[in-house]
């Protein structure tokens, strides 16, 4: 029978414990957007009724490779994030914020 995973973490030791929650850490912080829109509760629908477009549109953006940064803007923010672009250096990471004001209109032209 299957046993709870509190459970089982209880047993692991605190190094262990440590590094499976850095590991959780680092995949929450990448994945790709359909694994995004599913962790915040959202079907391909929901999203698209607040976009405006057909759920057809959103299964398309999120099999994109490339698309406009506006359009990936406006797909976080209908979740209820905040897209922020950066670049990394071997002196640091610099946030990129030319790309903050951009045209609302043009995210449409590319669905």
């Amino acid at each position: 029978m299957a046993k709870p995973f509190h459970h089982l973490r209880a047993r692991m030791s605190p190094e262990a414990q440590a590094a499976a929650a850095q590991k959780t850490q680092a995949m929450l912080a990448a994945m790709p957007l359909q694994e995004l829109r599913q962790a915040r509760q959202l079907s391909q629908e929901q999203l698209a009724t607040i976009l405006r477009v057909k759920q057809a549109s959103i299964s398309k953006l999120e099999r994109r490779a490339d698309m406009y940064i506006s359009t990936l803007r406006q797909f976080i923010e209908a979740m209820g994030g905040e897209l922020e672009i950066t670049a990394k250096f071997p002196e640091g990471v610099v946030k990129i914020t030319q790309f903050q004001e951009l045209d609302p209109y043009l995210a449409n032209q590319e669905s």
